[in-house]
């Protein structure tokens, strides 16, 4: 028998690309510069620092074209998939999705905004332990959730 009350995927998840960079001055614009030269946009960074690499995740409006340039170049990657979700409020919003997400005892890996705010919300990539259920949870929960679709222009 089916679960009626299970939520089905609405399209492709967000995709995050992570590469490593030498850790010295310029690195990291080189490769904004690169990446915004074939004409695909970053909507999401975060970057970890160490003493000699630093890791960059990003989210892009062409996953696709992100990978074939990669590829391209040389330049070695991983994809992992996120669930973004919009925030109408950062405080109270942001405490909600946490709240939620923990009740529901799943873990988050690693979080941070996006760039772009579609009806003046914020969004939140979040890594999960598990982003198909984690999704669910939010869905269920009210949270808007994000597709790559929804992102792409």
């Amino acid at each position: 028998m089916v679960d009626e009350a299970i939520v089905k995927p609405e399209g492709e998840p967000v995709m995050q690309y992570t590469v490593m960079l030498q850790n010295r001055a310029g690195s990291l614009g080189s490769m904004v510069r690169m990446v915004r030269n074939a004409k695909i946009e970053i909507i999401g960074l975060s970057v970890q620092d160490s003493k000699d690499a630093t890791m960059v995740r990003m989210v892009s409006t062409d996953p696709g074209a992100l990978s074939c340039l990669f590829m391209e170049r040389g330049i070695s990657f991983t994809t992992s998939e996120l669930v973004v979700v919009a925030l109408k409020e950062t405080g109270e919003g942001l405490g909600r999705c946490l709240d939620t997400l923990m009740a529901a005892e799943t873990n988050v890996d690693f979080a941070y905004g996006l760039l772009v705010h579609p009806q003046r919300q914020s969004l939140l990539a979040l890594h999960l332990e598990d982003h198909l259920f984690g999704r669910e949870v939010l869905t269920r929960a009210g949270f808007k959730v994000f597709y790559q679709e929804d992102l792409s222009r």
